[in-house]
């Protein structure tokens, strides 16, 4: 690896320019309602508004208010006449005052000296309020957004649409409208009733919209929640339809589904006719790709390939590129400059092989190919840009490149693998530390100091939460901490660690595991109920199902309980998926976390930073010295490495992990050797061409009912024998003794019953000196204590509080849940 002592490189253009696309994708969609230049309230005479103030609901309730108000209304009455305009709205959007909320009093303080009046600032605000609440002006919405006043909202409340803003407040619950972000919420749908005129149910999706863009272009973040949160509430209420964006949450940064030409138009090419042949060839290709595959052959043939051709070749505007130059760009091709961090918090700038360059050749070559080939078809429109490939099927070789891969995935495994029991074990510690000093502050009152593991923590005097307590903390040395954000993390990292260590599943499948996904199977030979867990089509498009164990159970019934609602429903949060580039429907996801309001699923980001966290508090090292990392996939890795290794075949491996061929499977297990596996298939092949065919003939009644015999006689008084099929019992019936036997919960009166038997034979043994029949009894006594200790424990998981609660399989066909669905 070569230093480079080069500038960092800069973001590209193209990125900026198709950040928020989606944005305005939606506002073409669901455009803001036109406002209006005229109604009926904004023509009417000076003394009929007089008179509508001092009526029910716009009369204020104090006297004192009320006058101030009507001196303030007829002063700005009488500021407005003398502004031309056929409407009262008409002069206000005239007069200076209307440009800018800041300094808008001035204007008409310095109006009125002239008029021998000397107004204060308070009193022309209560005027302004009042003409606002009687639709006589509608100030714009950049102008109300710069108001802070705190009557606004509940004058607006009271005097517009008192009915509409309280079942809005009975429909949201307390706790989202109690805090500030609600309270803002509530502000911004008042705003809008302002702005636009109506009342709450009038909103449309193009008003908020509008809004959430004005609050992005001048970067008010702590509004941008508020209104998110907001169209939340309205969308929630059924009020918009169907096809509306489900949230506005990262709407400025998100880009959408592009289109061919604007997929290639982020590269700056300059020869506008390959720019066409590309955009071309993307369209034709477009029907039989999914969008992450159209946008990923873009950037290969847009930027890797011909915008790398152009800064080193410029003028080049045909295909038909000479031996020297196709031969520069694929030693160009095979490495990349990458910006990396130092240990000592240094950056530098260093080159590395590409591991996709054989991919990259792969996708030129299948381009050059298919034009030839479309040539032939349609030469008219392909024929003059049909050239030899510059790219041959030896340059496509990878061989060299999957050893590499396999030997490296090998190496990281063998490293993980034995360490991974002290990751759990501190991701446990983790998590109990931060729901310790959780739960001291949270029983502390404002202002005290709480020490909990060593740590010492002041609590603030004051807050802005509903329940009361404390939302940030500073630590001996001041520093701010969010105690709850740190204990969220924790128990994230300690669950993602416990799911994909148990499942091997890939990131993407966790963040998409819903409260759908646990499910119930009822076995049709012992009727027994199994927990399965249903991970839902990914990479490979195919559904599996994966059995739930005792630990695995524990985790899913800690984070349903976490985000179950005090009535027992699981919020709803829709996804945006990252690759596809749309939005997924709203679902009871697991891995979701409530963010101003919303509810919203956790990002992968913030989950590979969760587990950063865990190792670095762990301590671990890699055989370098440097700190170890854990990447979600690794945990894929150890699961079909450790499965393996302690006996799972590898067809079933292959079939829980969810590979299209085994030949994927083994390659994650770092354990098989390429020529165990290749003579391990030769002895299967040679074994079936000796055996006789009749050992593959397919099963007879007869013996399929002897299979089925075999499991009635493996029932007992206390349970069922797991003893393996076609054996008999190696024990001379010993039930109590043998580890194999399945105790049933229902049996342990019995099971309790043997045991004190046992007390009373060991000390009639002891009492008359048989000391064989002691150590047999003391034996049998151990064995049954062990069990009835299993049993207990059990018993006491599922009567804690974080007990796992399953779907039947009949709500999962219908798929019910305890949610109420958004309606449209």
């Amino acid at each position: 690896m070569t230093t480079i002592l080069t500038a960092p490189a800069q973001a590209p253009a193209f990125a900026q320019r198709s950040r928020g696309q989606e944005a305005a994708a939606l506002l073409l969609a669901f455009p803001p309602r036109l406002r209006a230049r005229s109604w009926p309230r904004t023509e009417a005479a000076r003394e009929a508004i007089l008179e509508d103030l001092q009526r029910p609901p716009l009369q204020a309730a104090e006297p004192n208010t009320q006058d101030v108000r009507m001196i303030g209304a007829r002063l700005l009455l009488a500021w407005l006449e003398a502004i031309p305009g056929s409407s009262w709205q008409q002069r206000w959007e005239n007069s200076p005052a209307s440009a800018s909320y800041d300094g808008w009093q001035q204007h008409i303080q310095t109006w009125a000296a002239t008029q021998g009046r000397k107004p204060s600032r308070g009193t022309l605000h209560s005027g302004l309020l009042a003409l606002i609440c009687a639709d006589v002006i509608r100030p714009s919405l950049p102008w109300l957004a710069r108001n802070t006043s705190r009557y606004l909202r509940p004058a607006i409340a009271i005097t517009r649409d008192p009915q509409g803003f309280a079942q809005l407040e009975a429909d949201v619950p307390a706790r989202e409208y109690a805090v500030r972000t609600g309270s803002e919420a509530l502000k911004i749908i008042a705003q809008i009733v302002i702005a636009y005129g109506g009342g709450i149910d009038d909103i449309v999706v193009g008003d908020l919209l509008n809004h959430h863009q004005l609050m992005s272009a001048h970067k008010q973040t702590s509004t941008l929640s508020a209104v998110r949160l907001a169209y939340t509430w309205l969308r929630g209420r059924g009020q918009f339809p169907s096809d509306a964006p489900a949230t506005l949450a990262h709407l400025t940064v998100r880009t959408g589904q592009l289109s061919p030409a604007e997929l290639i138009d982020r590269y700056d090419l300059r020869c506008q006719p390959v720019r066409d042949l590309l955009v071309d060839y993307l369209t034709e290709r477009q029907p039989t790709l999914d969008y992450a595959s159209l946008s990923g052959l873009a950037a290969t043939l847009g930027n890797l390939f011909w915008a790398d051709l152009e800064r080193h070749h410029p003028g080049l505007d045909t295909l038909r590129l000479p031996s020297e130059v196709s031969d520069a760009w694929k030693r160009r091709i095979a490495v990349k400059t990458v910006r990396k961090r130092c240990p000592d918090g240094t950056v530098r700038t260093v080159t590395e092989p590409r591991k996709s360059a054989p991919t990259v050749k792969m996708l030129v070559r299948a381009f050059y190919l298919d034009i030839g080939q479309w040539a032939l078809d349609e030469p008219e429109r392909w024929g003059r840009w049909a050239a030899r490939c510059p790219v041959s099927e030896a340059d496509c070789a990878v061989k060299k490149m999957e050893a590499e891969q396999k030997a490296w995935s090998d190496n990281r495994t063998r490293e993980r693998l034995p360490v991974l029991p002290v990751l759990v074990r501190t991701a446990e510690r983790l998590l109990r530390e931060t729901r310790a000093r959780l739960e001291a502050i949270d029983a502390a009152p404002r202002g005290s100091t709480v020490t909990v593991h060593g740590e010492t923590f002041t609590l603030p005097a004051g807050g802005h939460r509903a329940d009361g307590k404390a939302g940030f903390v500073r630590d001996s040395s001041g520093t701010r901490r969010d105690l709850r954000s740190e204990e969220r993390r924790a128990f994230y990292a300690w669950a993602t660690i416990e799911i994909l260590r148990h499942t091997g599943i890939r990131i993407e499948e966790l963040q998409e595991l819903s409260h759908h996904s646990i499910i119930r199977y009822k076995l049709p030979s012992t009727g027994e109920i199994v927990p399965l867990l249903q991970v839902a089509p990914s990479k490979t498009d195919k559904e599996r199902l994966l059995l739930i164990s005792p630990e695995l159970a524990d985790v899913l019934s800690a984070i349903v309980s976490r985000i179950r609602r005090p009535g027992g429903t699981i919020p709803l949060a829709p996804s945006y998926d990252s690759l596809e580039k749309t939005w997924n429907p709203p679902m009871p996801v697991l891995y979701q976390w409530p963010v101003s309001g919303e509810n919203r699923p956790i990002s992968a980001n913030t989950i590979r930073k969760s587990l950063n966290e865990t190792l670095e508090a762990s301590g671990l090292i890699d055989a370098s010295g440097q700190p170890l990392r854990f990447a979600p996939h690794d945990f894929r890795r150890i699961f079909i490495t450790d499965a393996i290794l302690n006996g799972l075949p590898p067809h079933i491996a292959q079939v829980i992990a969810g590979h299209d061929s085994i030949n994927t499977t083994m390659g994650y297990a770092a354990i098989y050797p390429a020529d165990a596996i290749e003579a391990h298939r030769a002895f299967i092949a040679r074994r079936r061409q000796i055996r006789p065919i009749e050992e593959y003939r397919a099963v007879t009644s007869e013996e399929w009912d002897e299979f089925l015999a075999h499991f009635e006689r493996r029932k007992l008084a206390l349970g069922e024998c797991g003893r393996a099929f076609g054996t008999d019992c190696i024990h001379e019936h010993s039930c109590v003794r043998c580890p194999v036997l399945i105790v049933s919960p229902t049996e342990q009166p019995r099971l309790e019953e043997i045991r004190d038997n046992l007390h009373d034979r060991i000390a009639e043994a002891e009492m008359n000196g048989w000391l064989g029949d002691v150590e047999g009894l003391q034996v049998s006594l151990a064995a049954a204590e062990e069990k009835i200790a299993r049993l207990d424990a059990r018993q006491a998981r599922k009567e804690s509080p974080v007990f796992l609660g399953i779907p039947t399989l009949d709500k999962l066909a219908a798929r019910i849940i305890d949610s109420q669905e958004p309606t449209s």
